[in-house]
């Protein structure tokens, strides 16, 4: 199966129609064939999926427009060059073929000769697009990590501005990336969320410094602007078409609001507050209030683990504060491998 690159499956009723064809193509290509089109389909879906499909219109069972239609609907099989091969000459059968996504229409009696330029051209063609495919592929992630690194330095700008250090914003990002997992979420969901977690005080930039690093209690005047910083930090962000920049936005505005619709900007309530806010402002308060700052002394984690417990229903999501307490051990190893 090794001795060409490509391979065709032939998909016929006909043993003979199978039998002329495996001769063209066998000198230049692997060849497979079968007479039942859910065989077909399932040949296609194997890990080693045929490069083109020849296949023929009128078959029992399941005819080669449902083979077409199936396989062009699913997103492994979908990019699969087919080529109908048909004894059918009315113009909107191949019409009809087109629609359902073939790539073309060869009638019979076939020619060998163009059999094999049309499978020829139609190959190239599929290379092509594959290639176009890896390099848009290599592009996408090459734009994904600029913005991940975007993000981790305006995250960092935020907790320097608030005489935090990077080390912070490092901590709750893998606390957010333990809960995430523990509750399940979708593996892409928890990666954009633990990249997005370090922007969730980007908005303190805009807080005036006598505000942000003032040692004593906030003025009911001083504390209103302070709650200004998850709308200017959803402003600094912007509404971008990027899932990263989504979920940082929707972070920044939302890490603030309470279980008990008690915090702002919008005084949400329970479920009604986004899952990603309610995860890292549990993993946000942990980490504030294990750490040490020029205001106060760092908690001991266990009373930091209390409070939480004891805030669960009010201030967090109760379920969420109950598994991250079921999460103690790897919480307590990253806090000490990240350790200021």
């Amino acid at each position: 199966m090794n001795k060409f690159q490509s391979t065709i499956l032939i998909v016929d009723d006909n043993s003979n129609n199978i039998k002329v064809l495996g001769n063209i193509l066998k000198p230049f290509y692997n060849v497979k064939a079968t007479i039942n089109g859910n065989k077909a389909i399932k040949i296609a879906m194997e890990i080693e999926k045929p490069d083109l499909i020849l296949l023929d219109v009128m078959m029992p069972d399941v005819d080669g427009y449902e083979v077409c239609r199936q396989l062009k609907e699913n997103l492994y099989t979908s990019s699969i060059p087919i080529i109908f091969i048909t004894a059918k000459t009315d113009p909107t059968d191949e019409e009809y073929g087109l629609q359902l996504g073939a790539s073309d229409f060869i009638k019979k009696p076939i020619n060998s000769s163009t059999v094999l330029a049309r499978i020829k051209t139609h190959l190239a063609l599929s290379n092509q697009n594959k290639e176009l495919e890896r390099l848009v592929s290599i592009r996408t992630k090459q734009i994904e990590e600029n913005q991940f690194k975007i993000i981790q330095i305006l995250g960092r700008a935020a907790e320097y501005k608030d005489n935090e250090t990077s080390l912070h914003i490092i901590r709750m990002s893998n606390y957010t990336e333990v809960l995430a997992k523990a509750i399940k979420l979708d593996p892409q969901i928890v990666s954009l969320l633990t990249a997005a977690a370090p922007m969730h005080d980007v908005g303190k930039i805009g807080i005036p410094d006598a505000i942000l690093k003032k040692r004593g209690k906030l003025t009911d005047k001083e504390y209103d602007i302070m709650k200004l910083h998850p709308k200017i930090g959803a402003e600094i962000i912007g509404e971008d078409t990027s899932a990263l920049l989504k979920m940082a936005r929707t972070v920044s505005l939302s890490h603030h609001e309470k279980w008990d619709g008690s915090g702002y900007p919008y005084g949400l309530s329970g479920e009604d507050i986004p899952i990603e806010g309610r995860i890292v402002a549990i993993a946000d308060v942990f980490d504030a209030l294990t750490s040490v700052r020029p205001y106060k002394e760092a908690w001991p984690t266990e009373d930091a683990f209390n409070f939480l417990n004891e805030h669960a229903g009010a201030h967090f999501d109760p379920t969420l504060v109950s598994i991250f307490l079921r999460c103690k051990s790897e919480i307590l190893l990253i806090k000490e491998k990240f350790n200021e």
